[in-house]
This record gives structure tokens, C-alpha cells and sequence, in this order.
């Protein structure tokens, strides 16, 4: 890239550190390019990470990656965390509820005061739910054992985006997550399309709760096809996304405890599950014409149909593969890597991580490790992981920090299409600027992050440790010369553990 940017560290140091395309192959090679499948394949690569690959075989890692057991346990000391967490054991309908009943007595009061301050408090318990699930997805992310199956929830929820502070989303997030998107990010491309249908987060923020027969509100399915199936371009018209407006009509959301009351012919209708709700009359029965089938007025079922063809159609293959390889491959992922992509998509019923694995096994995936440029999620999640390994953190306040501050952070993206995945949106001036300080931040001592987030609390001993066996016996045969004489000018672990979390090779994945 050529570019150079001026990097002020510690006491004064000033130090150039040049931007190159790839990283320099000093390695060996077989040491390079396992360093390189694991920042690219997990979420930053890790002593006990580079131990495991070299245990099991670059082959078996990433197959166990590819397939992970359906109950891998998590650190204990990260499960005690989760399981602390008030969302993991109050279920999302009653939260829901519960703070929908808050707010309408908040704005029942007739006292100003009163009524402020009820409102305030009803605005910091549905804040707390989100930033309690964006604690979950960090601790995830930092420790689980199943690094590609949480690199893909974090991918499929941008790929299916809501918005936290729209509505009364904010305590739905969590379960969102939990529940529509990870159990299918390494599965069928068909559930986790519907996952997604069925969660009143997706049904709130693209409005489809308000989807009624005479009441047709087309934005859900409008967003459906464009971004989480067929893609722009393909070939769809606008009475396409009418007609399958039409076909989610009553397809909402009911905090209800009782059923709605229903004519004898329509209750053998109505569907329930939790607070999903498919409403029969707030339906049209009316036949639809979509994508040149013919659907009969048959209630839910029509929505069922609808997905099957949007998920076997050719262009949903080609949209959600190219999708996939930008994020793991290249800004502008290879057509013919695409293409083979989503060949294994149509022939496996698209199936992620049959599709994923022919991504990894390809020519242009290898070719590409080591030269994606981070996103600022991955920046920060991996510097973290990089400089305490194992040690379990007691506070991810400072880690929604940092990527707040970055623009990425946990569900804020506003509009639908999610967090750019280009280069080009996060490799700015005061982006990098930005990273610099918080490079700073993450190398000079423990910020904050082994405090827990509780009255009282004292902030326990930690310092980074970057020069750790992974650095030595990988990372640093990577490091350009320019990088080297820069670190070798460090006047102190501070300044040195900053200078290598602000390298070009460090922000490349």
C-alpha cells in the first residue's frame, strides 16, 4: 500500500511504520502460513490456539473448527461470568413483558419528577440487557473453543442486522443471537433464514409486526430479498416484494399471555412460539404470484414456501457466497472462487460449512492469509486475546468501549445492511489514529479490564504479555524490518507491547 503512518508511543518515541500489501515471508513457511489460517480462521491467534493447531494437524484443527461438538464447554470462570448474567436465566418473552409493564407505568405517572426519573430507569434496564449480551458475545469470542462458529454469528448477524435502540429491541438482542443465529452458523442457510423470520428482534426492527392484510407494510420483504437472500441485481421485481409482503402478513409479534380471539375457521391457523406470533386474521388469503410461482392462500404456509424458494434460488447462492468470501477472502473475492462457493451451496442445500470448506480448501483463500485488513471488532478482540491468552477478563466494559469508539460497536449499526466489510471503511487516518491510543491503552496495563463492573470493586493485577511463546516462535519471523528497528527503539514494555499492536502486520488478518 505504500503508505506510512506516524505513530507516536510512550514517552515521545516517534517511530514510522510502513504499510505493506502481505506480510514477509521470514517464517518458515508451514509456521507462517498456520499463524496466518489462525488469525484468519479464529478471532486472533493465542499461545494455547498455536499449541492446539500444532497438536491435532493444521487438517483436523480446522475440520473440528468446520464441525464443533454440540455442548464444547466454555472456561469455567467464562460460564460462571455468562451464567451471572440476569438475560441467561430470565427468558427473553417474560424480560420483554416485564419491561414493557415498566415503561407504561413509568409514563402512567403524572408527576414530572416521578415520571422522569421512572423513565430514565426504564431506559437504563433495557440498556443493560444489550451491553449484558454484548458481554456474553465478548467472552464468547475471547475464549470459546469454537473460534470459527463464533466468527460466523457475529458474520450472520451483520448479514441479518437489527438495530438495538430501535423500539424495544434491546432486551430482544441477546436472545437473537443466542437463539436465531448461532445454533445455525455453522448449519443450514434455509434455518437460519427462517431463525431469523420467527425472532420478534428481526420482526420489530424491519416492521413486519405491523404487516397486516389492507394494512401492507413491504419493508421486511423488501430487505429480505435484497440483502439476506437474493441480493441486488437479481432479477426481482417490485411486485415481487409486494406480492411477498402479502405473504407475511400476520407474521408478528403477540406479548399477549392469552391467543388471540379467532372465528372457529381460522384458530387451526394461528401459530405460536413465544412471542412469535403468525395472526390468521391479520392474513391475506389471497393467491400470490412470487418469482413466477404460484403460491395458494394457505396461511403460514405460503411463508414457508416463500423461504424454500428464495433459499434454493441460484442467486441466493451467488449472494450469500460472495458475501462470505469478503468477509473471510478479499475486499473483491475472486469470481471463480464465488462461483465454486456457491456450487457446494446449491448441491449441499446450503449448507455453511460445507460451503466455508471448500472456501478454505480453495488457492485464493491461502493466497489471501495474511492481507485482510481487520475490521475494528477483530482488531480489538484479537490485540485482547493476544496480549492475556487464557487469563479469563472480568470486565468487557472497556472492549464495547473501544469499539464504540471505533464505529462497530455491538448492534449500533443502524440501517439493515449491516457494518461495511471493506477495507476502505475502517483504514482512514483518524480510524488508524484512533487504534493508536487504544493499541496504548490495551499494551500499558490491564484498563479496566479486570475490574468487574460492580459497586466497590478493586481492579485486580494484569499486565499484557505479548512477548510470549507465540510471539517468538511465529509472529516475530513475520515482522517486517521497518517493524523490527521500530520495536527495537521501544523504551519500555509499554511503549514495545503498543508498538506491536499498532504494526501494519498486526492489523491484517
Amino acid at each position: 500500500m505504500g503508505r506510512t503512518f506516524q505513530l507516536r508511543a510512550g514517552l515521545g518515541l516517534a517511530v514510522s511504520v510502513a504499510v505493506l500489501a502481505t506480510a514477509p515471508a521470514r517464517a518458515a513457511p508451514d509456521q507462517a502460513q498456520t499463524l496466518a489460517v489462525l488469525n484468519r480462521v479464529t478471532w486472533g491467534a493465542t499461545p494455547a490456539s498455536a499449541a492446539e493447531i500444532e497438536a491435532m494437524g493444521p487438517d483436523r484443527w480446522l475440520a473440528r473448527q468446520l464441525h464443533p461438538g454440540v455442548d464444547d464447554p466454555l472456561p469455567p470462570a467464562v460460564q460462571a461470568q455468562i451464567d451471572a448474567l440476569p438475560i441467561s436465566s430470565q427468558p427473553m418473552a417474560q424480560l420483554v413483558v416485564d419491561l414493557d409493564a415498566q415503561n407504561k407505568a413509568a409514563n402512567a405517572l403524572t408527576d414530572p419528577d416521578q415520571k422522569k426519573a421512572a423513565q430514565q430507569a426504564y431506559q437504563q434496564a433495557m440498556t443493560s440487557t444489550a451491553k449484558q449480551a454484548a458481554t456474553r458475545e465478548i467472552l464468547r469470542d475471547l475464549y470459546s473453543p469454537d473460534q470459527l462458529k463464533e466468527q460466523m454469528t457475529w458474520f450472520w448477524f451483520n448479514h441479518f442486522n437489527v438495530h438495538e435502540y430501535k423500539a424495544n429491541i434491546r432486551p430482544m438482542i441477546g436472545d437473537y443471537v443466542d437463539r436465531a443465529i448461532r445454533p445455525h452458523a455453522l448449519g443450514r442457510f434455509r434455518d437460519l433464514l427462517e431463525a431469523t423470520l420467527k425472532h420478534p428482534a428481526m420482526l420489530r426492527y424491519l416492521d413486519n409486526a405491523d404487516n397486516a392484510a389492507g394494512h401492507i407494510n413491504e419493508n421486511y420483504a423488501r430487505e429480505i430479498m435484497e440483502l439476506h437472500t437474493l441480493g441486488v441485481g437479481s432479477g426481482y421485481s417490485q411486485k415481487d416484494v409486494q406480492e411477498l409482503a402479502r405473504i407475511l402478513t400476520g407474521v408478528g409479534i403477540d406479548t399477549k399471555p392469552d391467543n388471540p380471539k379467532l372465528k372457529p375457521e381460522l384458530q387451526g391457523q394461528l401459530v405460536r412460539e413465544g412471542l412469535f406470533e403468525f395472526n390468521p386474521a391479520r392474513h391475506d388469503y389471497g393467491d400470490k404470484v412470487f418469482l413466477g410461482h404460484v403460491i395458494k392462500g394457505s396461511g403460514f404456509g405460503e411463508v414457508e414456501q416463500a423461504l424454500d424458494i428464495l433459499s434454493h434460488d441460484p442467486a441466493t447462492a451467488r449472494h450469500v457466497c460472495t458475501q462470505i468470501a469478503t468477509y473471510m477472502v478479499s475486499d473483491n473475492p475472486p469470481p471463480a472462487l464465488v462461483q465454486r462457493m456457491a456450487v457446494s451451496f446449491q448441491r449441499s442445500d446450503g449448507d455453511v460449512a460445507l460451503v466455508l470448506q471448500t472456501m478454505f480448501r480453495s488457492p485464493e483463500f491461502k493466497a489471501s492469509l495474511g492481507t485482510r485488513f481487520k475490521d475494528p471488532v477483530h482488531y480489538v478482540i484479537s490485540s485482547v486475546r493476544l496480549a492475556y491468552g487464557d487469563r479469563v477478563i472480568l470486565n468487557t466494559g472497556p472492549v464495547q468501549n473501544w469499539v464504540n469508539r471505533l464505529a462497530e460497536g455491538y448492534y449500533n449499526h443502524e440501517t439493515p445492511d449491516g457494518y461495511a466489510m471493506a477495507s476502505a471503511a475502517w483504514d482512514g487516518p483518524g480510524q488508524m489514529s484512533t487504534r493508536f491510543e487504544i493499541a496504548r491503552q490495551i499494551g500499558s496495563g490491564p484498563s479496566g479490564l479486570f475490574k468487574p463492573d460492580e459497586p466497590g470493586a478493586s481492579d485486580h493485577p494484569g499486565f499484557p504479555q505479548l512477548q510470549n511463546a507465540l510471539y517468538y516462535q511465529s509472529i516475530a519471523q513475520t515482522l517486517s524490518p521497518p517493524t523490527r528497528t521500530a520495536l527495537d527503539q521501544a523504551v519500555s514494555a509499554q511503549d514495545w507491547n503498543t508498538l506491536l499492536l499498532s504494526s501494519p502486520e498486526f492489523m491484517r488478518r
